[in-house]
């Protein structure tokens, strides 16, 4: 699927299947591709770094962003199965069980995508970090909307994977999931 079709269902408030998720995950690649650009526009300026260096954080950026936009379309198929599972049917005792065991299998798929998508937009946030003071100051509004959107791409993840938890019953994927959220919520810059 295109990101132009996770971009339109985020966009379609009639649609419930893309949401926050998906919505951080491209405010991540946003954040990537104006670091990206920053980097770029930093290059022969001499600002503080080797132009090696903005050359590889540019390329971290660009490998970054396509990561977080599959992580987006990857979000939507997560939250797609936890659908699939909760209209499985729930008749005889055996059919609940195997309801409720795909439910919680659905729900750690579903925290597990926007804990990886959050982590690759804690590394944006760090790769813009390494811009700060040393880049091309005619483009440090463009830095300084990476980094907001980084920080609200790294946020929005640790949400989406709480908003799981409660569908997670085994108390060992429950705390080590909660425990990635919060370090993910505790992350500065």
């Amino acid at each position: 699927m295109p990101v132009q079709e996770v971009i339109e269902k985020i966009w379609n408030t009639r649609n419930f299947d893309v949401g926050g998720g998906a919505a951080s995950s491209i405010a991540g690649s946003m954040a990537a591709g104006l670091g990206g650009m920053v980097a770029r526009l930093s290059i022969g300026k001499n600002h503080g770094l080797e132009d090696i260096e903005y050359e590889k954080i540019a390329c971290k950026m660009d490998s970054l962003c396509q990561d977080l936009i599959s992580g987006a379309i990857e979000d939507e198929q997560a939250f797609l199965g936890i659908r699939a599972a909760f209209s499985l049917p729930r008749g005889s005792e055996e059919e609940k069980i195997k309801r409720r065991d795909a439910v919680e299998n659905a729900a750690v798929k579903a925290a597990e995508v926007p804990l990886e998508n959050g982590k690759m937009a804690a590394r944006v946030l760090d790769l813009c970090r390494n811009l700060v003071g040393c880049s091309n100051p005619a483009a440090g509004s463009d830095l300084d909307v990476g980094m907001m959107l980084a920080r609200a791409a790294v946020r929005g993840c640790a949400l989406n994977i709480d908003a799981n938890l409660p569908l997670i019953r085994s108390p060992e994927k429950n705390n080590l999931l909660r425990e990635a959220s919060e370090d993910l919520k505790n992350l500065r810059g």
